[in-house]
């Protein structure tokens, strides 16, 4: 009988995923706290995407895949897909970054670009799950498929705020911890949403198995991150549009919103 198998290497692998989505959404907010000072505001918001939409949710979902299994049937993995759901992510948290920053859409800007990131996160998650092949026929529960992509938006909406007003060491923690914590919870609940049946009739799927594919992938990914959060640093930068000691506000907060 088939039987899934969330966390087949026990806690290790959602423990992983957790660390990894904190840390890429720690990157994440720091990168966004030094395109807010204004140097280099462009290239800070793609390290922004690439941090937490790369590591903070990519990585984070398929570190969690490796402790999947369907006992009794086969799980192999489309390359080109499961590279295309990378660059979905990462793409999405950029075009939310870059549109709850226009102050033209003001007051929905932020919740605009919560929306768009939030669904396009859950089209990484479910895209990366089309990637995933198998011997077993796969489907989902329609009501839980809508309340992941509820999640996705709602942590999507939050991650955005915090990128937008968090500003201290402490509290970006606290923000990066938060943030892996609702990344994990939309992750699990859509997992949850799959059910299998036997597909007697299917032969065994081609592509990658998932330590052949997924760990070089992950790992590759994962020591990038830490060696930029090692070079950035989580220390405070200089931010101008929250610099009460020189007692005003500059006249532009983001840059490329005048």
């Amino acid at each position: 009988m088939l039987r899934i198998d969330h966390f087949s290497h026990g806690w290790l692998t959602p423990v992983i995923a957790y660390l990894m989505s904190f840390t890429g959404s720690l990157l994440g907010l720091r990168c966004v706290a030094r395109a807010r000072a204004g140097n280099g505001h462009a290239g800070w918001l793609i390290a922004a995407a690439v941090a937490i939409g790369g590591t903070g949710i990519w990585v984070m979902h398929f570190i969690a895949m490796l402790g999947f299994s369907i006992h009794g049937a086969s799980i192999r993995y489309d390359v080109p897909i499961t590279l295309l759901s990378a660059v979905i992510a990462m793409v999405v948290v950029w075009i939310g970054l870059w549109v709850a920053q226009q102050r033209a859409l003001e007051p929905l800007a932020l919740y605009i670009g919560g929306a768009i990131t939030g669904v396009g996160v859950g089209a990484m998650h479910y895209s990366g799950m089309y990637a995933m092949k198998s011997d077993a026929l796969i489907g989902y529960d329609g009501l839980i498929v809508s309340l992941s992509i509820v999640i996705a938006v709602i942590a999507a909406t939050a991650a955005l705020w915090f990128a937008l007003h968090v500003r201290g060491t402490i509290a970006t923690i606290g923000a990066a911890l938060v943030m892996g914590v609702a990344v994990c919870g939309m992750h699990y609940t859509g997992m949850f949403a799959m059910h299998v049946q036997n597909g007697q009739h299917l032969h065994a799927p081609a592509g990658a198995g998932a330590a052949q594919l997924l760990t070089p992938l992950t790992v590759g990914v994962g020591m990038v991150t830490m060696m930029l959060l090692l070079h950035i640093g989580i220390t405070d930068v200089d931010d101008p549009a929250y610099d009460g000691a020189r007692g005003a506000r500059p006249a532009r907060y983001w840059p490329t919103r005048d």
